[in-house]
């Protein structure tokens, strides 16, 4: 389908936009995954930072940047977050576990949106916590439909290997059994914007003591499906607001 809008420099600057989507991301990968030439990406992505629809991470990488944040909020229009309450809390009595939506924010994970399991033992994550790209199973769902280079980047002192990754992309979900802290299993699926890119990670989690360890045969089902509810009401929003694919 052709996404042209007939501007040119508008259509480059929102590949650019796409393409980091994604996570941070190198000069050098802007160019291959735009297609265009390394000038016009250079000029573009500087462009971009200056009005701060893009920033630059601690590694000089370019990032999605405030601004966008800035305008979401604006618009009350997140429909991730909006839609992300209901579906959190009927996955949460689904299982009996707390559930948490992540997004990914440079070198961390970040929970965007909670419900926690009202009594008992459970594992309490506030929202606005960041916690490790390097261990857990919504770290594993992040991570594990990146391109190649940012695969290998991500599994640099990783507690999960690129074999555990590669189930991920199979299955659909991942698990957890002690990776982020001992005594914790988690059970998590992807959550895709209208791209088809892995924007989110919905998760459960709690004492291994219950979920046992193969939380996914127990849970994965409930999970994926939650996931896909967001993935779906992400997908209309973007047709109501005339931006779909």
């Amino acid at each position: 389908m052709d996404n042209s809008s007939g501007v040119g420099v508008i259509d480059k600057a929102a590949m650019v936009l796409d393409a980091l989507e994604a996570g941070p991301t190198t000069l050098a990968q802007l160019v291959s995954s735009t297609g265009l030439a390394r000038p016009t990406v250079h000029r573009l992505a500087l462009a971009l930072v200056h009005h701060r629809l893009v920033g630059r991470d601690m590694q000089g990488r370019f990032v999605l940047g405030s601004r966008l944040v800035e305008l979401a909020s604006a618009t009350g229009e997140d429909r991730l977050i909006a839609s992300a309450g209901p579906v959190l809390l009927n996955l949460r009595d689904a299982t009996g576990e707390s559930a948490q939506l992540f997004r990914r924010q440079g070198e961390w994970r970040v929970c965007v949106a909670s419900a926690e399991r009202p009594v008992g033992l459970r594992d309490t994550i506030p929202i606005g916590t960041q916690l490790s790209m390097k261990a857990g199973s919504a770290a594993q769902c992040l991570l594990a439909w990146e391109d190649h280079d940012r695969l290998l980047m991500g599994l640099q002192n990783a507690r999960f290997t690129p074999t555990v990754l590669a189930g991920v992309r199979r299955r659909g979900w991942a698990q957890s059994l002690g990776e982020r802290e001992a005594g914790v299993a988690s059970v998590s699926a992807p959550v895709r914007g209208p791209s088809g890119r892995v924007i989110a990670a919905v998760s459960i989690s709690g004492p291994m003591e219950r979920l046992t360890r193969q939380p996914g045969r127990i849970h994965a089902e409930v999970v994926a499906n939650a996931a896909r509810q967001l993935t779906a009401a992400v997908g209309k929003g973007a047709e109501s607001t005339g931006t779909g694919a």
